[in-house]
């Protein structure tokens, strides 16, 4: 077998032959193996209990569950390390087809490939030992992200020392968090929680996955977060939607089986058993990445001296997420939605968007991105993503329910309340009538 040879080709022939009964292994009797393509996924392998390298193969939960997905699809995992700073450079480089290490949902990330649907909702967590000089806490430990900022804040100072992984995200959250203390970006994430124990610093910003590993053996430790409501998903090439989409469905399923909760569960422990990757949820996730992007969009449209509203791309965005919605729908043998709610939905977005992009501050720190051949690509990646979620809407949602997972999922996305309502609302609307529109074996509307 060719290593080299395109995924994507590779999983169509496979199904194509399946159908036909081609391949040998569909076969009764001994001696029969069907061929396995290789399903090449990157991991950092230094961050339990996602990724963890011992000796000549890694464990953990992100290791557990692409293997579960190749062994279900009939694909051969193989694994490449990376480094945190590497990630987005490798994954472009095409050195996996995809990476689960328990990678963050990031916008500069969305520029360069997929993220699934979600695996996990996470947080940021300082681990301290209250150095002398620092005020007494006010409320014991923190547990709420409000109290826990509050204290965050009264300790920020610059003798205080904190550690983090250099090149993750936990390092933008830090720098991000800390205006005064003294951020020390280490690159081993092993060393960081070293650090921690030998004294060398103050504390360590971790997660809530990670925390209750590092304090184990050592003593005097406060925890201060969550800081932060993180996603996690895998992370696919942006060359290959046909991973991307064929991960998304059997998440989807995993998580509607039980069994995806019960690998959060053992791995992560209580506390993880939140559902990430059912269609409402991963919807909205979509709408808090696309919506990440948009300071982003808005920064780029300033350097090229346009406007935030562009009705041409507009009609064009609502022109192609029409035909997906439908193509989606029909692939499933489904009616897709009526063009009404669908087009009120895709306003909604597309109208919330350019509210953040209005209301985004001028930053000269932001990445520089180009508007045309990067971020409006990573714009279609997701809603091509939306497009498959919204055919996959319960018909039994409610909008007040909506509208609590919508606050919840988009609280930090810096929507108005209008704003909510109306995603919230058109959501509803869709889920009410699905089923309802016309036929897949019409033509085109």
């Amino acid at each position: 077998m060719n290593s080299r040879r395109p995924l994507p080709r590779i999983l169509s022939l496979l199904a194509l032959a399946l159908m036909l009964g081609t391949v040998p292994g569909c076969l009764s009797g001994p001696g029969h193996t069907p061929p396995l393509a290789e399903l090449r996924a990157g991991t950092s392998g230094d961050y339990p209990p996602f990724s963890d390298w011992k000796e000549q193969h890694p464990q953990g939960f992100s290791i557990t569950l692409v293997e579960s997905f190749a062994a279900a699809h009939r694909i051969q995992p193989s694994w490449v390390r990376f480094r945190w700073p590497e990630l987005v450079q490798d994954l472009e480089a095409g050195k996996f087809d995809l990476a689960d290490s328990g990678i963050t949902v990031r916008p500069e990330r969305s520029v360069a490939g997929r993220f699934t649907v979600p695996v996990l909702r996470n947080g940021a967590v300082l681990l301290l030992r209250r150095p002398g000089w620092a005020p007494p806490p006010v409320t014991g430990s923190p547990t709420t992200q409000e109290s826990a900022l509050a204290e965050l804040r009264a300790i920020d100072r610059p003798e205080l020392r904190v550690a983090v992984n250099r090149g993750g995200h936990l390092e933008r959250v830090a720098r991000s968090l800390f205006q005064q203390a003294q951020v020390q970006a280490i690159p081993d994430n092993a060393a960081v929680r070293e650090a921690l124990a030998t004294g060398q610093v103050d504390a360590a910003l971790t997660n809530n996955s990670e925390a209750p590993r590092w304090a184990q053996g050592l003593t005097g430790l406060e925890r201060l977060g969550p800081l932060t409501r993180d996603v996690v998903a895998l992370y696919v090439h942006a060359d290959n939607p046909q991973l991307a989409a064929q991960l998304d469905a059997w998440l989807i399923g995993q998580e509607q089986s039980g069994e995806l909760g019960a690998l959060r569960a053992r791995y992560l422990g209580p506390g993880a058993e939140e559902p990430t990757a059912l269609p409402l949820q991963a919807l909205l996730a979509a709408t808090a990445e696309r919506l990440a992007l948009m300071p982003l969009v808005a920064a780029a449209k300033q350097r090229a001296g346009k406007p935030v509203e562009d009705t041409a791309q507009e009609s064009r965005v609502l022109a192609s997420f029409r035909a997906e919605v439908r193509s989606a729908a029909c692939a499933r043998d489904l009616r897709p939605p009526p063009d009404e709610p669908l087009d009120a939905f895709l306003q909604a977005q597309m109208d919330t968007a350019k509210g953040v992009q209005q209301r985004a501050p001028a930053s000269a720190s932001s990445p520089t991105f180009s508007l045309e051949t990067q971020l409006r690509p990573a714009v279609a990646r997701i809603s091509t993503k939306m497009a498959s979620l919204v055919t996959r809407l319960p018909a039994s949602l409610d909008e007040a329910t909506v509208l609590e997972q919508a606050r919840d999922w988009l609280g930090a996305s810096g929507l108005e309340a209008s704003e909510l309502d109306r995603i919230a609302r058109t959501v509803a609307a869709l889920s009410a009538l699905q089923g309802a529109g016309a036929s897949c074996t019409q033509g085109p509307r």
